[in-house]
């Protein structure tokens, strides 16, 4: 046989042979795969945001259809989508508490001093190198927006005040605004955890609140005035031990002299979360 005509038949057969070979190990290796993992992951919302802890949607499907993982773990869902995922399933929804970003951070344009002027793109992370971005603070959110335009779900405005406020219905925990921020200013946390510390400055006292009017001065008096346990003064700031530690109340708010500590009751930087009774405002003074 000519051999100009045997190598391309030889190379033909080979690959027939090792086509049959994979057609056959398909047929016999093949898993079938359970289909409600596609009428699941087609209920989810398809964002992918990572918020459950999964990578996206299609694992969280596969962990829900594996019983690894509660249907209400899926945040971005509204509840009577996670309960049709739970009928489909013949599971309990669970029970989730919602959780949001909050910003460790309440020095806005009124409260901040501005020490330098920075000129350069409208970016946090690019204001952040050109001598940590012109704030006083230099803990401080800069106020540039970099988590508003991370932020996929349009959860996050900035105000007048130049700080960030997060919607708490829109926000989905999926952590972008957290990767976002260079200077680590926000955080993750249930909406049931209402005694919140908007300041992230190790500082105390006048080294501090010359800075910033809203700064946490290191003064403890919140710790004193929580249940045992639940506020600890670490690094001049107040850490809060939202399981192990003691029940919360606004009363640790109360004798806070920059309001760095906080009681929420929803969004943060409302005004409904600044208000104080005339009998907390006597305790304060008293005390």
């Amino acid at each position: 046989m000519n051999s100009a005509l045997a190598s391309p038949l030889i190379m033909t057969g080979i690959g027939l042979f090792f086509g049959v070979v994979l057609a056959v190990a398909y047929r016999l290796l093949k898993v079938e795969e359970d289909p409600r993992i596609d009428q699941t992951e087609d209920m989810l919302p398809g964002t992918n945001c990572g918020a459950c802890g999964e990578p996206g949607c299609r694992a969280f499907a596969e962990e829900l259809i594996q019983g690894n993982i509660e249907p209400s773990k899926c945040t971005v869902a509204p509840k009577d989508e996670i309960e049709e995922i739970a009928d489909l399933l013949g599971v309990d929804a669970g029970e989730q508490v919602k959780q949001v970003a909050r910003l460790h951070c309440a020095g806005g344009k009124a409260e901040a001093w501005q020490i330098a002027e920075y000129r350069g793109f409208d970016s946090c992370r690019a204001a952040a190198t050109v001598s940590g971005g012109g704030k006083g603070c230099s803990w401080g959110c800069l106020g540039l927006a970099d988590c508003a335009i991370a932020c996929t779900f349009g959860a996050i405005t900035m105000n007048h005040n130049g700080l960030p406020v997060v919607d708490p219905e829109k926000c989905t925990a999926c952590e972008d605004c957290v990767v976002a921020c260079p200077k680590d200013l926000f955080k993750i946390h249930a909406m049931d955890e209402h005694l919140f510390v908007q300041c992230n400055a190790p500082l105390e006292g006048e080294a501090i609140t010359s800075l910033c009017r809203s700064a946490c001065d290191g003064c403890g008096k919140c710790a004193a005035d929580a249940d045992t346990g639940l506020i600890e003064m670490v690094d001049n700031l107040p850490l809060l031990h939202y399981q192990s530690g003691g029940k919360e109340s606004p009363k640790a708010t109360w004798r806070c002299p920059t309001e760095a500590i906080i009681w929420l009751d929803g969004g943060q930087f409302d005004d409904k979360n600044r208000n104080i009774t005339e009998g907390q405002k006597r305790y304060a003074q008293l005390h």
